[in-house]
């Protein structure tokens, strides 16, 4: 069976992911679409002299039409964040961008699974599953898998031991109302709370640290894409390998945490082959539990002032 996958956007994100992908999983077929139509032709071509090292795979330029019989389409189409804006400044421009993609992907006879990364992630995310009426599970977004992949870079430093000894996340919007599960997080099989390098002044440092280090990358670079489009890749080579993993990611929430609002929201997700497999509503202390339930009341907010008309 022919593994394919759809990429809708083909800016920094997009084409940083389309080499990622291809360098860490199977796929026979790779369509790129985006706005700009000479973008994809030529990145297309580019991508095609690493195939001798990467292996067989037939990638082209397409349109929404090609994703009739992919596995995957993955969004990272949309206006990128500019200097001193937040991501929900974003939402009035991308909102208007993503009704354009889904309808026709839905039309073409899509039955896989969508990946969302354009920003505000978890909005975007909630109005695609609405906008797509696809089940729950067969809709994702890349939530805060960032944000807590530079917390565990931060912490692993701070501590000095390896990244792969850090447990720890940041959990609900994937914006300035996230925040870090500090309380229970373990480092190198020790409780966070334990070290005494870390006080509580060091944790607020690291918090700040965490939500600024985008707003920098973009001051110095004009975009932030390594750390995402390695995120897509693992999300979709799970989905199209049917291998379970867990992150913290863009699901559905069900009355996890008390939330009450209809929407997506960062917390621990396993996927696998067939989309989200099951979210899971990590232990928090009672002061991180009013954390999420505050990110939940600012995204309905937003998603309350959006039509879909």
């Amino acid at each position: 069976m022919s593994r394919k996958v759809l990429l809708v956007g083909d800016g920094a994100v997009g084409s940083t992911f389309a080499n990622d992908l291809l360098q860490h999983t199977n796929v026979d077929e790779l369509v790129i679409t985006d706005v700009v139509k000479k973008r994809p032709i030529g990145d297309s071509m580019d991508l095609e002299d690493i195939i001798p090292f990467a292996g067989e795979c037939n990638i082209h330029a397409g349109e929404y039409s090609d994703a009739k019989d992919a596995d995957v389409v993955v969004i990272t189409a949309g206006v990128p964040r500019k200097p001193g804006e937040t991501r929900l400044d974003l939402v009035n421009k991308n909102v208007k961008i993503l009704k354009s993609i889904i309808q026709p992907v839905v039309d073409s006879g899509f039955d896989g699974v969508f990946v969302v990364s354009a920003n505000p992630v978890d909005i975007l995310t909630t109005l695609t599953q609405k906008l797509s009426g696809f089940p729950k599970n067969k809709v994702i977004g890349t939530g805060t898998s960032l944000d807590s992949a530079r917390l565990q870079v931060e912490l692993a430093r701070k501590l000095n031991v390896p990244v792969a000894e850090v447990n720890s996340m940041v959990l609900g919007e994937h914006g300035d109302t996230s925040f870090e599960n500090f309380d229970e997080s373990v480092v190198a099989k020790k409780a966070l709370k334990d070290y005494d390098a870390i006080t509580a002044d060091v944790l607020n440092d690291i918090e700040a640290d965490i939500r600024q280090k985008g707003g920098k990358i973009i001051e110095n670079k004009g975009a932030t894409f390594y750390g995402i489009a390695m995120m897509l890749t693992q999300i979709v080579s799970a989905v199209l390998d049917n291998r379970a993993i867990v992150l913290p990611l863009s699901a559905p929430i069900n009355g996890e945490y008390g939330i009450k609002h209809d929407l997506y929201l960062g917390t621990p997700t396993a996927i696998d082959g067939t989309g989200i497999s099951h979210v899971i509503e990590a232990k928090l202390s009672d002061s991180e539990i009013k954390k999420m339930l505050n990110s939940a009341d600012k995204m309905q907010e937003v998603l309350a002032g959006i039509s879909l008309d």
